[in-house]
């Protein structure tokens, strides 16, 4: 093949001049990879031929060509950039030390080692991770490279063994696809996903390519008429149109698939496999092709979307809409004019189409906008995992777009609250905010952002400081990484004193609403490695370590199963065993309730089997014959567990309503309940709920104190916790 097809690409959009230096780093790179074999078995040059295709493919320009070509020369070859620079000039050179600075190292260490160098390996890969993002401010196309590379790679996978597949397949799939959608590159975002998922899901994979090629036929048919149908309906109207039918990916069936299933349907319900795309000359055209479309058939409500009026941010323009075809068929039609689908298919890589002909994309740096501030935000974060978790929460998940009272639009990820919105203006705004209007009314600060609305902050004169109940994830107050972050930096520049006391007051509430003893506080601080108690509180404090996570991490001791042994009674002949005997009679004591999480005992009755009690129950303490006490732990089990609570409030009307309406939208049962009058105009609210374990029980318990008038809430029991395992463990009882 050689050069010859990438000179058929390039020609199109290239002048000779630019040509003969793309084919001058070909036969470069040619003999600089001269003898070299990929583990595909295929030449080496093989493989940055078909980098520079894809490039060529997004209409790139001649140093990306020519770098695409070189990438690998350093690396594989000896030849050093300064001998690159020498030859092909200093724009090529730093695209390709910049593209050989991001090879990143495997998603997943393989065997033994990925056991033993997890933590460190997470923290290379969040580096990575980020120099690669930074570098793209500098220079776009060394992530085009990048992108390219990586395409190449997964269509050459099967050379490599299943444990390297699926590490490369997952890092494509959690960094790459989503980098490429956030650029707005689709023509390489649905092949990255496609390929991903073939080697992370292979039985999936392969149902849905089955499904679609014994339903496409029929599809193709229905399509073709449809396509008739609008062509005539355009030439009626003298409107010049191109339709053509759209095939939907893999990865994309799959993920409808996912959606459908959770609404109790099936692939049949899906009539949408394949899709219009009309594309026409102006803006004007595209809103007349879709009165044409909605003359024609009856629209769907809230199935459209004008992004041509409301752009995505990575510069993507288009009408959506869902139309009922010919009665009972439900049609997705997207309308756009040629340069919006050059710009959705190729997304920022456009630019530098218009960029060779030295033609200013006036819109380019809009598209990016979202780059610059993710370098802002790597000069705040102060460590790689935080600014990956910023990366993944807040650029490579779906946007909403919002208004300021002025009219300016920012965009948020999907679930963002107006106090995310208040830190994205500005940090201070957001430390001083106290209320939030969306649309000229009232909202809550955990109110979930929808498209269009206008968001006015409320914000106190004077330095005010933010809650630390807003790094609660239970109250829903923060959705981004960036606004957590700067919350978390406002408490981390208080006193450590400050801190230290706070985290203790808000450690020692949380063990006495789940029922935790306080001896206990050092283990807990084992659980999340830390040593000195003293930096556990200021941890706390500071809004480091969540109440909410403390009771995750005491429910995920319990999730891994394991073998138990049962201590044999002291004075007895037999011998009880759990291990590859089948289950054993067990049921839960009523004196105490334990629920998953807690610390549990067994007690051998004569006849109902084993009894298990949390290990600090009165009745164990007290029991006499210890020779009966057996060691029990929990298993994995999605049972439901009884659990009493109490809750303490000022007195008032509808109290109880909004007691029970708050721990039924917790999809929790209750079980029982009452309620008592105090002398001092206070009530305390019994309930018998049915929880799951601990971590639910902490999250419920702490909505309930957010319900006006409510003083406490708390577990009640037969005793406290007692024992923490610093080491996680496991979770139905064995």
């Amino acid at each position: 093949m050689g050069f010859s097809q990438l000179r058929e690409k390039i020609q199109g959009y290239l002048p000779p001049e630019k040509i003969a230096a793309v084919e001058d780093a070909y036969n470069f790179a040619m003999k600089a990879h001269e003898g070299q074999m990929r583990k595909s078995g295929e030449p080496y040059l093989e493989h940055p031929l078909q980098v520079a295709l894809t490039l060529a493919e997004l209409q790139l320009d001649t140093s990306s060509l020519v770098a695409a070509l070189l990438h690998d020369v350093p690396e594989d070859c000896g030849i050093p950039v300064s001998g690159i620079e020498a030859r092909f000039g200093a724009e090529v050179a730093k695209l390709v030390d910049g593209t050989t600075k991001l090879d990143k190292l495997p998603w997943q260490a393989p065997g033994e080692a990925a056991r033993r160098e997890r933590v460190t390996t997470s923290q290379q890969q969040a580096e990575n991770l980020r120099k690669m993002l930074v570098a793209m401010a500098e220079d776009l196309r060394v992530v085009f490279i990048k992108l390219a590379d990586r395409l190449h790679n997964m269509r050459t996978l099967d050379a490599l063994p299943p444990e390297k597949q699926l590490s490369i397949a997952r890092e494509t799939a959690e960094v790459y696809a989503p980098l490429a959608h956030r650029l707005g590159i689709w023509e390489l975002k649905w092949q990255l996903e496609d390929l991903a998922f073939r080697y992370l899901e292979p039985k999936k994979y392969h149902q849905i390519v089955h499904l679609i090629t014994t339903r496409r036929p029929q599809q193709e048919s229905f399509i073709d008429q449809v396509i008739q149908i609008l062509n005539q309906e355009f030439e009626r109207a003298g409107l010049k149109a191109e339709v053509v039918g759209r095939a939907k990916h893999i990865y994309s069936l799959h993920q409808k698939m996912e959606k459908y299933a959770a609404l109790g349907k099936d692939f049949d319900d899906i009539h949408d496999l394949l899709a219009i795309r009309v594309l026409v000359n102006s803006v004007a055209d595209c809103y007349r092709a879709l009165g044409v479309v909605h003359n024609l058939w009856h629209p769907l409500p809230d199935q459209f979307n004008d992004f041509i009026a409301n752009p995505k941010p990575n510069g993507y323009q288009s009408l959506h809409t869902t139309v009922m075809c010919q009665g009972t068929t439900s049609l997705e039609i997207q309308i756009r004019t040629y340069q919006m689908h050059h710009i959705a298919e190729f997304g920022v890589a456009s630019h530098w189409r218009y960029k060779e002909d030295e033609k200013q994309d006036i819109r380019f740096e809009e598209r990016i906008g979202w780059l610059r501030q993710l370098v802002e935000w790597h000069r705040e974060l102060s460590g790689a995992e935080e600014f990956l978790e910023s990366v993944k929460t807040d650029i490579f998940i779906d946007q909403v777009f919002v208004y300021t009272p002025k009219g300016e639009i920012k965009d948020l990820p999907s679930g963002a609250t107006p106090l995310d919105f208040a830190y994205r203006v500005h940090t201070d705004l957001g430390h001083r905010c106290v209320g939030a209007k969306v649309n000229g009314r009232l909202v809550p600060l955990s109110y979930q952002l929808k498209n269009g609305d206008i968001v006015e902050i409320m914000a106190t004169k004077g330095s005010r400081g933010p809650s630390r109940d807003w790094l609660n994830s239970v109250l829903g107050y923060v959705k981004t990484s960036h606004a957590k972050e700067k919350i978390r930096q406002w408490f981390k520049k208080q006193e450590r004193t400050d801190n230290l006391e706070r985290g203790r007051e808000l450690l020692e509430k949380a063990m006495r609403q789940l029922g935790i003893k306080l001896t206990e506080r050092e283990n807990i601080a084992k659980l999340f490695k830390y040593e000195s108690l003293d930096d556990f509180y200021v941890a706390i404090g500071y809004g480091g370590i969540t109440t909410h996570q403390i009771a995750l991490k005491l429910a995920a001791q319990q999730q891994q199963p394991r073998v138990v042994d049962i201590i044999p009674p002291k004075q007895s002949s037999s011998v009880v065993k759990v291990g590859g005997v089948g289950n054993l009679l067990t049921h839960l004591a009523q004196c105490c309730h334990p629920v998953p999480g807690d610390s549990i005992i067994g007690y051998i009755t004569r006849s109902r089997g084993v009894t298990v009690h949390r290990q600090d129950c009165y009745n164990v303490v007290h029991e006499d014959e210890k020779e009966r006490l057996v060691t029990v732990e929990w298993g994995e089990t999605d049972a439901q567990y009884p659990v009493k609570i109490q809750v303490n409030a000022w007195d008032r009307v509808g109290l109880m309503r909004d007691i029970t309406t708050l721990v039924a939208e917790e999809k929790v049962n209750i079980v029982a309940a009452s309620l008592t009058k105090n002398d001092d105009r206070t009530t305390s609210t019994f309930l018998t709920l049915e929880t799951g374990n601990l971590a639910q029980l902490s999250r419920l318990l702490v909505k309930i104190e957010g319900i006006r008038e409510v003083i406490s809430a708390s577990r009640i029991g037969n005793g406290a916790l007692t024992k923490i395992n610093p080491q996680p463990d496991t979770a139905g009882i064995k």
